[in-house]
């Protein structure tokens, strides 16, 4: 692993930035969901836990570029913060129950906030970098493998349209290009991390492709139907 990082060290700079900017990018697939629920009128079918999670690691990770004193993971961080703030917002607008929905999983968030940016003041500075890395990275993945929860119906029902693919095509390429710069700085949370979340993301995306859903399903019979039809 040694000489891999020090094959890559030389494009640091270079990785960084571009895992930073697709990172921002990635933060931008969020809107073609909110589209959607738009053109549906109901978050029925949509969770808004990719924001309001967003929201939540994005203030804890902005924490653990602050300690690191990475300005990547800043920049990336603020981005997203501010992105799933909005889209949050605008979820909550077209909630039907504005409470089950957002708020109650906002009121989590915060408490999770709460209690780690509690211990990060808390925690002695030599154990805080290791210590809040390793919650940083169980956080991540359980936000990463949220959707995997619903895996059981989603093969019994053939239908994998409560994964947001957007999310979950720029989700793979951001944690391939981030365990890059995990092995450049030899960083083993942002390594064990972006490996597992890697892994996790290509397992959504074949779920998605094998059950691609009854909405995509509709409008390919449809096509076909109207192929016959002009025929």
């Amino acid at each position: 692993m040694e000489s891999i990082a020090q094959s890559l060290q030389p494009y640091k700079e270079l990785v960084g930035e571009v895992a930073s900017y697709v990172t921002i990018a990635q933060f931008f697939s969020g809107a073609f969901v909110c589209h959607d629920i738009h053109k549906k009128g109901s978050t029925k079918c949509f969770s808004p836990m990719p924001f309001i999670g967003g929201i939540t690691i994005g203030i804890l990770m902005l924490k653990y570029g602050l300690l690191l004193n990475d300005a990547a993971m800043i920049k990336v961080n603020i981005a997203a913060i501010f992105l799933n703030t909005l889209y949050s917002i605008f979820f909550y607008k077209y909630a039907e129950d504005k409470y089950e929905e957002v708020l109650k999983p906002v009121g989590y968030g915060i408490a999770v906030l709460a209690i780690f940016l509690g211990y990060a003041q808390l925690e002695s500075p030599k154990n805080l970098e290791y210590r809040f890395g390793l919650i940083l990275t169980i956080l991540m993945l359980a936000l990463l493998g949220a959707p995997l929860l619903d895996v059981k119906q989603i093969i019994s029902n053939k239908d994998a349209s409560s994964i947001p693919f957007p999310i979950t095509l720029m989700g793979t390429i951001v944690t391939f290009l981030w365990l890059l710069y995990g092995i450049i700085l030899q960083n083993n949370f942002m390594i064990i991390q972006n490996v597992i979340g890697y892994i996790l993301c290509m397992i959504q995306l074949a779920l998605i492709f094998l059950y691609p859903g009854s909405s995509l399903s509709a409008q390919g019979q449809n096509k076909k139907k109207i192929v016959k039809k002009e025929s």
